[in-house]
């Protein structure tokens, strides 16, 4: 058993996480790759979470136990990609039995590249509850082609060109990573309409309930904490869903629920506003209009004359 330490061990660079997992040496400082049947340390000697000061990539199979990572875990029984940014909490299990890789590269790697900002994009590596990526075998040949073309590279003499070109076959990675992330959104459209069903459910109850006079506007936190997902994954599933992320979302269902206390209450716009969660009147006022291309007062009139 693990000692009990609710400190995270922080790991600045690929060389400490080798030494830990006793592992050899990497061959480029910012850049590492390895196969994950090659940890044999005793996991009971690691400590129990990590906080990792780069980028990791992983792709897990046939594991036993799940991954602890952000506030909730992954589960691998069929195995999945996980991408991990640096300074995220990750929980070591107590047992574990590895299959796959595990490529690692710091900022640094990248910062002088169009990727070092365009990394930030990639949403996946704020996903942190059950949100893997599964891939069909078909895909998983494609990832695993191009961690080859990476292997390569660092197997080779480290040149003038060889920076540039692994940089490029990360890139591709994660765009390919992108894609299937997005056919994973489409392939299970029953469990994501459940999550889309479940917010609209969590927004009627705040609504109806009139938090919003105690809570303040409802947010994409406060969804994603009570639908058990990561704020970037429940905005990156609704846009494949609906074209608009999280937050356009709930100024939806705040436009709808203003319209309601419009047209059926005597309630002054003000009032309305701060029933909504708005904090000031002329934030709801601005909001309205941009939505809707009137102000409150000029809704409410032309629904009177109608």
């Amino acid at each position: 058993m693990k000692k009990s330490n609710n400190i995270p061990a922080k790991i600045d660079s690929i060389s400490e996480l080798n030494r830990l997992m006793d592992l050899p040496k990497p061959v480029h400082p910012l850049i590492g790759f390895f196969d994950n049947t090659s940890i044999k340390v005793d996991i009971s000697q690691l400590p129990e979470s990590l906080l990792l000061n780069f980028y990791k990539i992983s792709y897990k199979v046939n594991q036993q136990g799940r991954m602890g990572y952000g506030q909730g875990y992954y589960d691998f029984d069929e195995g999945g990609m996980v991408f991990t940014a640096p300074n995220q909490l990750i929980t070591i299990p107590n047992e574990a039995v590895y299959e796959g890789f595990s490529l690692l590269f710091h900022p640094d790697f990248i910062r002088n590249y169009p990727l070092g900002q365009k990394i930030k994009q990639y949403g996946f590596f704020s996903y942190d509850t059950n949100e893997a990526l599964h891939l069909s075998e078909k895909e998983r040949q494609q990832i695993f082609t191009v961690i080859e073309s990476i292997k390569d590279e660092l197997n080779n003499a480290i040149d003038a060109f060889s920076q540039d070109l692994i940089v490029s076959y990360i890139e591709v990675l994660l765009n390919y990573s992108n894609r299937f992330y997005k056919r994973q959104f489409i392939t299970r459209k029953s469990v994501n309409h459940d999550l889309l069903t479940g917010m609209e459910d969590l927004l009627n109850s705040y609504f109806d309930k009139e938090d919003g006079l105690q809570k303040g506007l409802p947010t994409v936190e406060f969804l994603a904490d009570n639908l058990h997902v990561s704020p970037r994954y429940l905005s990156d599933m609704l846009r494949s869903l609906t074209g608009q992320n999280a937050q356009q979302h709930i100024h939806e269902k705040l436009i709808e629920k203003a319209k309601e206390y419009l047209m059926s209450t005597h309630l002054s716009v003000a009032e309305i506003a701060y029933q909504l969660g708005f904090e000031h009147p002329q934030s709801f006022n601005k909001l309205f209009k941009r939505k809707t291309s009137l102000t409150p007062v000029e809704f409410k009139q032309s629904f009177h004359q109608s």
